[in-house]
Order: C-alpha cells, then structure tokens, then sequence
C-alpha cells in the first residue's frame, strides 16, 4: 500500500518541480497599457480606460450599461439601492454564500433572508425561495455558486408572479451563460467581483450591468457621489439618461481607477479562451469523478449554455471512505497535490464573519428589527450538511493547464481511498 503524502510519504504531484498554473495572468499587455495610463494622467473620474472597459463589459454580458465599480460587496449595496429597497424590506439570499451577498441588505437595513440551497448545486433552491416570500419581500439575489448557476427560469417566475427585483450575484460567473444568455443579463441587475481570485481581476474591483435606463441612471448616480449620468452619445434624454450639474440623489465614491479598469480590458481580453480551458478540463475531470466511489460530481443543468468556474467543486461521501471524515480528506489531497483544498463557504446562519449582532451602534434601529436581522432564526440543514461533510473545492487556477494535471487530482483521490484507513 502507497504511504500518504500526511503521513511523510512522497505526493502525486511534486510541485517544485511541476508548479500549478498561477494567477493572476498577466504579461507586457498590462505593462504597456498601466505605463500610458500612468503618462496620461488621467487616473480616474470617468476615464477613457474606464469607460473603454465599461462599453466592453456591456457587449460582453449583452446588456445595455455597465458600470464600473470599487468593489463587489459595494456593487451589490447599490444594486439594492437602485431597486429603491431600504428599512425594513426582505431580500432572499441563499444560505451558502460569501458574507457580502448578506452584508450589502444588512448595510441598506433591509433584512436579508437565508434560504437553503439544493444539494446538487448548491445555489438558491426555488421551493424554498417561494416558501420565503412574505409581503415585505423587495428582491432576491441568486448566487452563482463556484460553478453552479442558479435555476434562472424558476426564480424569475417566481419574481414576476410577486413582483420582485433580481440581483444576479455573478462574483463567481463572468462569462457563464443560461440558454445563451450571459451572467449579468438575465435579472434587473448583474453584480460582478473583481477581487484578486475572481476569474477577472484588477486586485480589487466590481461592475454592474443591466439594460434598463431609469435602473442604470440610478446606479450611475450612486457611485459617483450622486451625480447625474454623462449623457450617452445620440442619447434621448426622454429615457432618463442625462447630464445635469445638481445632484440627484444622495450617495457617496465608489469609483474605479482607470489602472483597474485598464487591467480588467485585458483580463476580458482573455477570459472566454480561459473559460474554454477551464470547462474542457472539467469535463473532462468530472468524467473521471463519477466512476469513483464516494465522489459525486455537481449537477450541470442542460440550460447552461456556457460554463464558468470559479472553483471547481464535487461532493464527498465519507461512508463510502470508511467514514474519513471530510476535514481529513481534504488535508490529505491538499498533501498529494500541494494546492489548496477547501470547504464550502459556511452557512451564514453560523458564519463568524456575518454576525449582524457585533455592531449594535449600526443595525439596532428598533428591537423588532435587531430580532429580524438575528442569522440564527434560520434553519439552513443542506447548507449545513454541504459545509460540515460533503464540501471539497479547488481554486479554478487548477483546471488552466493540461488534461495530465487534472489526472493527477483523480489519482490523488484514487491513492486516499485504497489508504483511507491510515488517517
């Protein structure tokens, strides 16, 4: 029996000598184009990078406006902003997300509401999303999770029979399509992440896209100090986008610099040939995963048109690894691989970095609504189950390289089954 790389034995991958792809990708590109920025002087306030990169995001997600902003969790605050949601309103979230999802309702003083997800996705389960509605319901944010969508079509019946807003949270998507529609244009809004492990990056960053005119003014507005649009060339004024030298509505900074945007028009540049290489590998990986014990790769629905991963996911029985437990597992691969191998996010409802309760001086407006805001009164068993026993996921950089790469995970799991007894 092969000793376990945990255990001092020698690991399927030696990774000084055969290093994973790294991220982020950048070469002379970005040099050239940061180096005329930085000449130009013109570093930011709707700048020609900017808007440069704007107008491509839009083409890209195939809706009418994109809008570049500081960061994803801000993208999403505005969003909600923009759909006129505020104190006291009920947004839906799904249970198994980064913070943020929850955080930008929480900072508006909506009330985010978490809803358990389906087992084979781990995005926004529709049953229990209509179950959730109640009349102080203003919205719901799907979360396309690592490299899951969420059932568009069934959310957005549910929204237009109740008439709600849908945020679509593509932190995870950018480019990733539902019967060919792109991330970000199929509800009201799309809000995108551009932190440093996002599948586009500029260190840090956001955007929002959407086609509708009075949705984008606002938007526009919100992250520029609350400043009216600039006018689109040959716009109609009569729609609603213009230029005026008042404020309009009352917001605050959150704009991008033309460096970021600069880096994130090149980053577009190479993202559908490194989505290309991403699926191709994970269809491939996954092939591999199903015929092995006790691994479960996630469902791909049919709708799904074109795939984009995040992090690439699958789920772990343990009963079926003579009941060693997930943490353990996932050390193990992490040994024989020498790449990171982590959980799921956790259940928002037991997540130490969603705790509304630690700032009393900021969300306690009344007791009814410190109550409403409690993560805790929410009952998440499949996020839970997910989190606690089923969860394993790699950064999307290992699926950038070659179909031997992905083949070495597969042994990876292969030689911790036949020695799973040793841990």
């Amino acid at each position: 029996m092969t000793r376990l790389a945990l255990n001092g034995g020698k690991p399927v991958r030696d990774v000084k000598s055969n290093p994973w792809p790294k991220w982020p990708v950048w070469d002379e590109r970005e040099e050239k184009a940061l180096l005329e920025v930085l000449r130009s002087g013109a570093w930011s306030y709707n700048g020609p990078r900017e808007k440069q990169f704007n107008e491509a995001f839009a083409r890209f997600t195939g809706t009418r406006y994109a809008l570049s902003i500081a960061n994803g969790t801000v993208a999403l605050q505005l969003a909600l902003e923009a759909c006129g949601i505020g104190y006291g309103d009920e947004v839906i979230v799904p249970g198994l997300t980064w913070q943020a999802t929850a955080a930008a309702a929480l900072d508006i003083n909506a009330v985010p509401i978490l809803v358990d997800v389906t087992e084979d996705t781990w995005c926004l389960d529709p049953a229990k999303v209509e179950a959730a509605i109640t009349p102080r319901t203003k919205a719901i944010i799907p979360v396309h999770l690592y490299g899951s969508f969420a059932d568009m079509d069934a959310i957005l019946d549910i929204a237009r029979r109740h008439n709600l807003r849908v945020i679509e949270d593509c932190a995870h998507k950018h480019g990733g399509e539902w019967n060919s529609r792109k991330a970000g244009g199929i509800g009201d809004i799309g809000s995108f992440s551009f932190q440093l492990s996002k599948l586009m990056t500029a260190g840090e960053g956001g955007a929002l896209t959407t086609s509708d005119p009075v949705l984008y003014e606002r938007l526009d507005a919100l992250r520029n100090c609350g400043r009216r649009p600039e006018p689109e060339a040959g716009a109609d004024k009569g729609e609603g986008v213009y230029a005026d030298e008042g404020n309009f509505i009352q917001s605050g900074n959150y704009r991008l610099t033309d460096f970021q945007a600069t880096l994130l028009f090149e980053s577009l540049q190479r993202l559908p040939e490194q989505n290309k290489v991403r699926d191709e590998n994970a269809i491939y990986l996954n092939a591999q995963l199903s015929q092995l014990p006790g691994i479960v790769p996630m469902r791909r629905d049919k709708r799904e048109t074109a795939e984009a991963y995040y992090n690439f996911s699958f789920r772990y029985s343990q009963e079926q690894f003579k009941n060693l437990p997930v943490v353990r597992f996932r050390e193990a691969l992490a040994a024989e691989l020498g790449c990171a191998v982590d959980s799921s996010y956790k259940p928002l409802n037991a997540c130490s970095l969603y705790t509304p309760h630690t700032k009393p001086w900021r969300y306690k407006l009344t007791e009814r609504h410190w109550k409403r805001i409690d993560p805790t009164r929410f009952d998440l068993p499949v996020c839970r189950r997910i989190y606690e026993r089923e969860s394993v996921c790699f950064h999307h950089k290992v699926l950038m390289g070659t179909k031997a790469d992905v083949d070495q995970i597969v042994e990876a799991i292969r030689k911790i089954y036949d020695s799973a007894e040793d841990l």
